[in-house]
């Protein structure tokens, strides 16, 4: 299984992709970050709110589809050949006010 950090969470990793390959099939969103956490425990911070909640900003995508709209949200079982993506929130803006 594969886990791709984008933006400043890579400056965590050091690296885009993160495999867990150990990992079984069956596992959960939420057993596959915990296992991130181990790895990379400043994640954590980043990503939940508390052990129950994802912050708001950040988005977790498997297999493109958004985990908070999937039926079991952390919960969702994924098998290995699952693709788990993590984006923290992007600011920034256009410019247009200012003179662009």
């Amino acid at each position: 299984m594969n886990v791709n950090f984008y933006a400043t969470l890579r400056l965590i990793t050091g690296k885009k992709t993160v495999s867990l390959d150990h990992l079984p099939d069956g596992v959960t969103v939420r057993e596959v970050l915990e296992e991130c956490f181990k790895l990379y425990p400043a994640l954590r911070a980043e990503l939940m709110k508390n052990d129950q909640e994802m912050l708001g900003h950040v988005h977790f995508f498997v297999n493109g589809r958004d985990v908070p709209y999937l039926p079991d949200v952390l919960e969702t079982r994924i098998s290995r050949s699952d693709k788990l993506d993590v984006f923290p929130a992007v600011g920034g803006g256009s410019g247009w006010g200012n003179g662009w």
